[in-house]
């Protein structure tokens, strides 16, 4: 089983390829011919999650899908960073204990 701060790390990776990747689709959408990237997410077994970008099967925008993308993913790396920076406060506090 993995720890909470690897766990707590791999949502944080996990959120900033989302937030690229909807950043990515906002800034070509003009682009003729452009397909969007997609974000499919998949637990890892003993905790914490990775992703998978790809490509949309047919040309196309979807700003309103993007800016949602980018709210949830800034709201996963921020959460998931609390969760980081608790860890690391609890063992720090346990290290204190043990000093």
């Amino acid at each position: 089983m993995s720890s909470i701060s690897v766990i707590a790390f791999s949502g944080i990776a996990s959120a900033a390829t989302a937030l690229g990747s909807s950043a990515h689709n906002v800034a070509n959408m003009r682009t003729e011919g452009f397909r969007r990237q997609t974000v499919g997410y998949r637990e890892v077994e003993g905790g914490g999650v990775t992703v998978q970008v790809d490509r949309a099967a047919v040309p196309g925008h979807a700003l309103e899908r993007d800016v949602v993308d980018q709210i949830s993913a800034k709201n996963a790396f921020l959460a998931n960073l609390a969760v980081f920076r608790t860890s690391d406060a609890m063992t720090g506090n346990v290290l204190d204990l043990l000093a």
